[in-house]
């Protein structure tokens, strides 16, 4: 999966066969906010998500920051996904 860091949109933006799928985020020290997840239309492939999750996390680790997580799939990802929450910043517990 190629991820494709969006500065000027705020967003990880990837391909899938359906069209474009991107996670929007916002800065605020050194922490990253996972606002929102945009997929094409009917898109539900969870699976695909959660991947595309996954390597954001890695991306996000590479950079040491923090992540909180907003929007409820991204929050559900660390709860399925524990081996994540030590990104997570001093005080928010998932």
């Amino acid at each position: 999966m190629v991820i494709k860091d969006n500065a000027f949109a705020r967003q990880f933006e990837t391909l899938v066969p359906e069209g474009l799928l991107s996670v929007e985020y916002s800065f605020q020290e050194k922490k990253i906010f996972l606002t929102k997840i945009n997929t094409p239309e009917g898109y539900d492939n969870q699976a695909i998500i959660d991947v595309l999750l996954g390597n954001i996390m890695g991306l996000i680790e590479e950079k040491k920051l923090r992540v909180v997580p907003i929007h409820p799939k991204i929050v559900s990802f660390f709860k399925k996904n524990p081996k994540y929450k030590e990104l997570l910043p001093p005080g928010i517990r998932i």
